[in-house]
């Protein structure tokens, strides 16, 4: 009962409304993009693998080179209005695409998603602070939930949405409607609660803005923990990302199609994980909840190394899946709770490349390890970085002052 009225209140927050509203339509046009994107590519260049992996680069790279700096100017600047206008920008980068598509060449899409991908690296982190300032404490992790599920649901529905878009329509009309969802995206963002008006008048540079950032991690016990197990949850997922169809074909024997239905079964697996964290999230304190996600994962990853017989695969591949929306939910909970609202653009900024450096690191070594070790010993491997991760946060679970922010010893912000 109580769990069902706590659900109502989040749900009659204006902003957790916008929010979801403004991910709906955004998490079509990404899929619709992506896998449109995608399919042309495989078109034009007759499954070319290094144009095919340009696609994962313009996606993924911008991550690295603007996650820091989108988090300090997302500090800096008002995040409503951050958010409406990267939404904005990102339709207009779409609109210039399907004019040179029209006109000029193919590999402008590239672009649409390079410009896409660099925008979302200030958009997000705003977001982040609006959720700190809008949602009670007591319904983050609430919250954290819901948005996760749709993104569960959208990794089932969002690979046929974009594949149907693109085979009914054609590149340019899947384009367009990508720019559309963006706009539509930009509109449900002007029903979130107005930015406070009173800005500060910004006396400190963006370099000296990004020195805080990194002493107030330094500083936060809480965070460089954390920040410890982010970097080698990285290394664990990486080593195995590429290799799911070595799985499919070496371990179980099948044919490589059979891959669609194994990653299916993960997805399927995350939206009913999703709905079970969000049963949970009352219940256990979003570090255990990590920490049990983690376990699981090492389990499941250790079996699907090891085992031969594709039901048992299948089971693990779902075990993987439906604890993912605990990791996620729990990570971008806990870097909510413990940092402060002035901060947590650039928390976010400093704690994301941490994973996904080590992630990309590792799925650039995944292959030669494969192909040195073996695939039992890479998923055996993984699943033992796996533990290492939850032995780093163990002195977290004693931590008296959560969810309540650590002391920080930030410095008097420079003249």
């Amino acid at each position: 009962m109580s769990q069902n009225a706590g659900l109502s209140a989040l749900l009659r927050n204006r902003f957790v409304r916008a929010i979801l509203l403004s991910g709906l339509f955004l998490q079509l046009g990404i899929w619709i993009r992506n896998f449109s994107v995608l399919l042309f590519v495989m078109e034009m260049t007759n499954g070319d693998p290094f144009a095919v992996s340009m696609i994962s680069v313009a996606e993924f790279a911008p991550i690295f080179i603007f996650s820091i700096i989108g988090g300090a100017f997302a500090d800096r600047w008002r995040p409503k209005r951050t958010m409406i206008w990267c939404d904005v920008l990102s339709a207009v980068s779409v609109f210039a695409v399907l004019l040179t598509l029209e006109f000029g060449t193919w590999k402008a899409v590239f672009f649409a998603m390079l410009i896409s991908a660099i925008l979302s690296q200030f958009s997000q982190p705003s977001g982040m602070k609006l959720f700190k300032k809008h949602v009670p404490e007591e319904q983050i992790q609430m919250g954290m939930s819901i948005y996760q599920s749709m993104f569960a649901i959208f990794m089932i529905l969002g690979p046929v949405i974009g594949t149907f878009v693109f085979q009914q329509y054609g590149i340019i009309i899947s384009i367009a409607i990508t720019g559309i969802m963006f706009l539509l995206s930009a509109g449900a963002l002007l029903f979130l609660p107005q930015d406070q008006q009173a800005a500060q008048k910004e006396t400190s540079t963006i370099k000296q803005d990004l020195i805080k950032g990194f002493q107030y991690v330094r500083n936060n016990r809480f965070l460089t923990i954390l920040g410890g197990n982010f970097f080698v949850a990285g290394l664990a997922i990486g080593l195995t990302q590429p290799l799911g169809i070595f799985i499919v074909t070496e371990q179980l024997g099948a044919e490589k199609e059979f891959l669609q239905w194994f990653m299916a079964v993960n997805g399927v697996a995350m939206i009913f994980g999703g709905g079970a964290a969000l049963v949970l999230s009352k219940k256990i304190a979003p570090i255990k909840l990590l920490a049990a996600g983690m376990v699981f994962d090492a389990i499941s990853f250790s079996i699907m190394g090891f085992s031969q017989i594709i039901w048992l695969s299948l089971a693990a591949q779902f075990l993987s899946g439906l604890m993912m929306p605990a990791i996620q939910i729990s990570i971008n909970t806990m870097i909510l709770q413990n940092s402060e609202e002035a901060f947590v653009g650039r928390v976010n900024g400093i704690m994301t490349p941490l994973f996904m450096g080590a992630m990309v690191v590792m799925m650039s070594l995944a292959g030669p390890i494969k192909n040195l070790a073996g695939i039992t010993a890479v998923y055996q491997t993984s699943a033992v970085l796996f533990i290492i991760g939850v032995a780093i946060i163990i002195p977290l679970f004693k931590d008296k002052s959560q969810p309540a922010l650590i002391a920080q010893k930030v410095p008097a912000k420079t003249q």
